[in-house]
């Protein structure tokens, strides 16, 4: 079994390790790949969990994801309480198990085919993705069921904002939340983008590498994913060509505001 390991403790930071050590406990023959997203950001974990989840890779597989910035309540907590414990089952039978916090679902939504709460104490621990969770994600990973609690209502779950930086590559292209089908632009048209506080002149391109050297691209990305119905999603990124898009932009965060406006 593959276990992709979503989480916002750090690149390298040893939590990943210790995570791993108890989900491999109870499933000794997985294997776990690691994917760091920035602190307490639910959009990436939720960008990542739809990226992987919804493209084709081996069989089974479980993403097991915690990112919980414990907003769901500004009171102060009681034995470090926080947001609960999801299951998702995608079309691919790629079985989602984490915290269901902000964005986290928001990407799969549309397309989970179980959308459940898990019966796990919401606290008891600081650290709950090591010391509580991974018992009931690793018995869900083995088809065993019984840890499942109630339906989650979808309409419960926030909807996606389609304007925001999703992710920002080691390239420093910037990956957004944009939908490609709601773009309605010729190629070669120009725009300007705003992230943040920051405006640039760009062109809208069908394909990244069709700009000149030194030009910011609108353009779709590499990321997205084939729907259910036959369609496909894509996501519209930020690309400037021998250079550097997040500088460009001063370096924004995930989850910053993107708008673009036809010239």
């Amino acid at each position: 079994m593959l276990i992709s390991l979503i989480a916002d403790y750090g690149t390298g930071d040893p939590a990943f390790s210790e995570v791993t050590q108890r989900l491999l406990s109870a499933l000794p023959d997985a294997q776990v790949h690691w994917l760091s997203v920035p602190p307490f950001s639910t959009l990436a974990t939720g960008f990542w969990i739809a990226q992987l989840g919804l493209n084709p890779g081996p069989a089974p597989r479980l993403i097991y994801h915690n990112c919980a910035p414990r907003q769901d309540d500004p009171e102060a907590r009681r034995d470090n309480e926080g947001e609960g414990l999801t299951y998702a089952l995608l079309p691919s039978g790629v079985k989602v198990v984490g915290v269901n916090a902000g964005y986290t679902l928001s990407f799969i939504k549309p397309h989970a085919t179980v959308l459940q709460t898990v019966n796990v104490s919401r606290g008891g621990s600081q650290f709950r993705s090591r010391d509580v969770f991974p018992p009931a994600a690793a018995a869900i990973a083995r088809d065993d069921f019984s840890p499942l609690g109630d339906p989650l209502n979808p309409q419960n779950v926030p909807d996606l904002p389609g304007d925001r930086v999703a992710w920002i590559d080691g390239y420093g292209n910037l990956k957004t939340t944009i939908a490609l089908d709601s773009v309605n632009l010729e190629p070669q048209s120009k725009v300007t983008v705003r992230v943040g506080d920051v405006v640039s002149d760009a062109i809208y391109s069908d394909g990244s590498f069709k700009v000149p050297e030194g030009t910011l691209a609108f353009a779709p990305g590499s990321s997205g994913w084939d729907n259910a119905d036959g369609s496909k999603t894509r996501w519209m990124e930020l690309f400037l060509r021998g250079g550097n898009a997040w500088e460009r932009f001063g370096k924004p965060k995930v989850n910053q505001r993107v708008v673009y406006t036809p010239l």
